[in-house]
């Protein structure tokens, strides 16, 4: 409990400090259609929509302020009433997750469209650690991982990565308790012991032979799912993106980590360092990408918002109508963040 208390001090530590942080209020936050918004804040939900289709028949032509076009405008021609549509494959998920259709947004001086920014009062502060947690993993992260993939044959790196997502079903399966899914629940817990047992401690993976789909569940997604779904983005150093409400998530999900049960020091640092770099390998594929982003801040964060919606909205849908979700949320995501148990900190009493 020692070490409980202590991290929930260091958490809300950071925080006050983070509330401390000097920024400018965010510009007013579109809601989404039939779903009220908390005063000040935008919701989760609207910061991980994803862009309107460019379909003219979808976009309402822009009009000015007395409802009529502006003088020598061009106004795009209205669809025919009765003409009948045929709903892309991006609004049929839309529609699944939002249970309406996408919200209309001006287009941006690109051409594309601009989606609703997410909700950052804190981006000045955000923005300095995010120079931080750079440039630790140019330093360190990313040359590690670098090393790691090129020494470590494909095989031996697949079979780590599944030994520590098999240490993560005993969270998973708490938490999707909590989150009122007792069958994803039984089907966890059996693809834990499938693996533990035929995959030699989840080495291997006969589970996903047998059809058991994998799942990754936390205390931040749970808190969604209880009702906190517009939370504020924060970065935090060495942990990178999050939001409030994962930062309360991650405080719970650590005391529940099989990695951090290990008394031994010496072991559970390798493991959390074998894990931390493991995990940093997956990520290498968006180096690329990210390097070449005109504002890397705003990709990441962009990108964690939407698939943190994501998550949370496919999880609180699957409750309702579990067969009508499309398949890629039923999956796990293929891009991890560092999770609350990689952190090689000492344990109290230890």
């Amino acid at each position: 409990m020692t070490g409980v208390s202590r991290s929930l001090a260091s958490m809300v530590m950071l925080l006050a400090l983070a509330a401390c942080a000097s920024a400018p209020k965010p510009a007013a936050a579109v809601p989404v259609a039939g779903q009220a918004t908390e005063a000040g804040a935008l919701p989760e939900a609207v910061a991980g929509n994803a862009p309107a289709p460019a379909d003219p028949a979808v976009a309402a032509p822009a009009v000015a302020e007395s409802g009529v076009a502006a003088e020598g405008e061009a106004t795009a021609a209205a669809p025919d009433a009765n003409a009948a549509t045929t709903p892309t494959a991006a609004e049929d998920d839309y529609a699944v997750l939002y249970g309406d259709a996408p919200v209309a947004v001006a287009p941006d001086g690109n051409g594309g469209t601009a989606a609703p920014a997410p909700f950052d009062p804190w981006e000045p502060m955000n923005r300095r650690i995010h120079a931080f947690n750079n440039a630790v993993d140019n330093a360190i992260a990313r040359p590690l991982a670098q090393a790691y993939a090129t020494v470590v044959p494909q095989p031996v790196r697949l079979g780590v990565t599944n030994f520590f997502d098999n240490l993560r079903s005993p969270l998973t399966f708490i938490n999707q308790l909590l989150q009122g899914r007792p069958r994803h629940a039984v089907q966890t817990l059996g693809r834990f012991v499938v693996n533990s047992t035929l995959g030699i401690g989840g080495v291997f993976d006969p589970a996903s032979d047998l059809k058991m789909k994998r799942r990754s569940e936390d205390f931040g997604q749970t808190l969604g799912i209880w009702g906190w779904r517009s939370s504020r983005y924060v970065e935090l150093p060495l942990f990178g993106p999050r939001t409030v409400r994962d930062v309360f998530g991650l405080v719970g999900d650590a005391p529940l980590s099989v990695t951090r049960q290990v008394d031994e020091d010496a072991i559970r640092y390798g493991l959390q360092g074998l894990q931390l770099v493991d995990t940093r390998s997956q990520l290498l594929s968006l180096d690329v990408m990210r390097q070449d982003a005109a504002d890397d801040y705003a990709l990441v964060r962009n990108a964690w918002m939407q698939r943190r919606t994501f998550q949370i909205e496919g999880d609180r849908r699957r409750r309702e109508q579990s067969d009508s979700l499309p398949d890629y949320l039923e999956e796990e995501d293929p891009y991890p963040t560092v999770p609350a148990d990689a952190m090689p900190v000492p344990i109290p009493g230890g």
